[in-house]
């Protein structure tokens, strides 16, 4: 994180993403001040979500691959899932993402996209959506959120807001975070 300015995020949207995920990080995120910019991967900003909802990214990703920034969090959804899974670039970025000690986070069926990128390892502890635990390089850890050695993992969708939080307690403080769940009346 920069000194004196807000953190960033990057959050990639590919078509199926998991509409509560990607709102909810998005939502969170903006709340505690962090600056977060939606990607599309993909040719074009409009994203269809899993279940019908559309979304206008803020750019395209081979716009914004090159920038910096202090997260990258990925929403789920299957279909989702596996579009980000299929773009080389996006793996590529999580790879220097990962070698420039960044925090990457995934929710959902993502953290198999963390996988494919190679920047899970044995030693990380995990968790994801329950039916995909045998694709993650590392042990999977049946809880909703587990945040370790500089990655958040969140399991489903139920688990959204509490992956948020915790995404948002690593990028600004605890103090934050705690405000921000009471100001939407969660339990954090």
């Amino acid at each position: 994180m920069q000194e004196n300015t807000a953190p960033t995020a990057l959050v990639p949207l590919a078509d199926g993403y998991e509409e509560i995920e990607a709102a909810t990080i998005v939502d969170v995120l903006r709340r505690g001040g962090v600056e977060v910019t939606t990607a599309a991967v993909g040719g074009s900003l409009e994203v269809r979500g899993a279940h019908g909802m559309g979304t206008r990214a803020d750019a395209l990703f081979a716009e914004v691959q090159e920038r910096d920034f202090d997260a990258i969090v990925l929403p789920g959804g299957g279909e989702g899932t596996d579009n980000l899974r299929k773009c080389s670039a996006l793996l590529e970025r999580i790879v220097r993402q990962r070698e420039q000690r960044g925090l990457l986070a995934a929710v959902c069926a993502a953290p198999t996209v963390l996988s494919a990128a190679g920047v899970l390892s044995p030693n990380q502890h995990a968790t994801c959506y329950p039916t995909c635990q045998l694709e993650l390089d590392c042990p999977w850890i049946n809880q909703p959120v587990v945040e370790h050695n500089g990655i958040v993992t969140g399991q489903a969708p139920g688990s959204a807001m509490l992956f948020s939080l915790v995404v948002l307690k690593v990028l600004v403080g605890e103090q934050v975070a705690r405000k921000v769940a009471r100001g939407m009346v969660f339990e954090f």
